[in-house]
């Protein structure tokens, strides 16, 4: 387990050579990768949401690629289409962008629903058909999609059913007056992301990713996931609670989570400090108000207070 624990601290601490100030946005990330999910990240334009994915790709050796969403893009421009070849007098796909690592989907909301739902389908499942034929997509495969909570005019907000195949929902916000001056003066000569070099390579994600379905779950724990999410769908100033998707990416984040910790069982710090990215997209709420998201994070913290916390017994120890 050292070895585990020590090349994820190698990972946190290679990205925050490029990321400053955003150490638990860098935490929920890892855990979102090693735990096989796609990741919604909601902020305003310039806060580092390209760098911070261009910034895990580099650490990991693993192909990169952006998409610019517009409203008149079509599915087949993301996931890849049929072209005749004239000297074989045959059909060859040509894949799309889609065919990467770590995809950067900026400003999703800014596409049709049908293009949305090309790119949705094929993060659910892990390749393209086209006229029939699967292409499965390369292993590890990370979306990273962006969203402007500030801009709505011309925008074609995700439906909740769309919303709930993000296995995280995350903002990194402005940086404190130290840390923008810090940025500043480490990016006088050059930018950091320029002489980032690799400290995992595939074969160690995969590796981990299994490790982390091996971290052991108290049935406590367990009961005290399913409280927190079943709370959600009794909650009056809520009309649609988390289905039993979120209560499964709770548990798994919760797992990567104490990974990322040093332990190989989940506590109930790991499951608070999880439920927030985990469930605040699921969830809608009765009030039609402007700041949705925080209020949904007000409404979650209430509920987690509300639910008991467990004691929890490992049985080695």
């Amino acid at each position: 387990m050292k070895n585990i624990f020590n090349k994820i601290n190698e990972l946190k601490s290679n990205i925050k050579k490029v990321i400053i100030g955003k150490d638990n946005v860098i935490d929920y990330v890892i855990v979102s990768l090693l735990s096989q999910g796609n990741i919604l990240l909601e902020d305003v334009p310039g806060v580092g949401k390209t760098v911070l994915a261009k910034a895990l790709a580099e650490s990991i050796n693993l192909d990169f690629r952006r998409i610019q969403f517009t409203p008149d893009m079509l599915p087949s421009d993301i996931l890849g289409t049929n072209v005749f070849n004239p000297k074989t007098l045959e059909f060859e796909f040509k894949k799309g962008p889609i065919f990467t690592n770590i995809l950067l989907a900026d400003e999703i909301n800014r596409t049709s629903p049908r293009t949305q739902a090309g790119l949705l389908e094929a993060m659910d499942e892990g390749g393209v058909t086209i006229d029939g034929i699967f292409y499965p997509l390369p292993k590890p495969f990370l979306v990273i999609a962006t969203q402007n909570p500030r801009e709505h005019f011309g925008t074609y907000p995700l439906p909740e059913s769309q919303l709930d195949r993000f296995f995280m929902s995350l903002t990194m916000g402005y940086l404190s007056l130290e840390e923008e001056v810090r940025m500043l003066n480490e990016q006088k000569l050059e930018h950091p992301l320029d002489k980032l070099t690799p400290v995992w390579e595939k074969e160690d994600v995969f590796f981990i990713q299994e490790q982390v379905k091996q971290v052991y779950l108290d049935k406590s724990i367990l009961e005290f996931i399913a409280n927190i999410v079943r709370a959600t769908r009794e909650d009056p100033k809520i009309s649609l609670g988390a289905g039993p998707r979120g209560s499964i990416s709770l548990m798994r984040a919760s797992q990567a989570m104490a990974l990322l910790r040093e332990r190989d069982y989940v506590i109930p710090e790991d499951v608070l400090d999880c439920s927030i990215p985990i469930l605040v997209h699921r969830i809608v709420l009765k009030e039609q108000i402007e700041s949705v998201r925080q209020k949904r994070e007000e409404i979650i913290k209430e509920i987690i207070e509300r639910v008991k916390i467990p004691k929890v017994k490992v049985p080695w120890r």
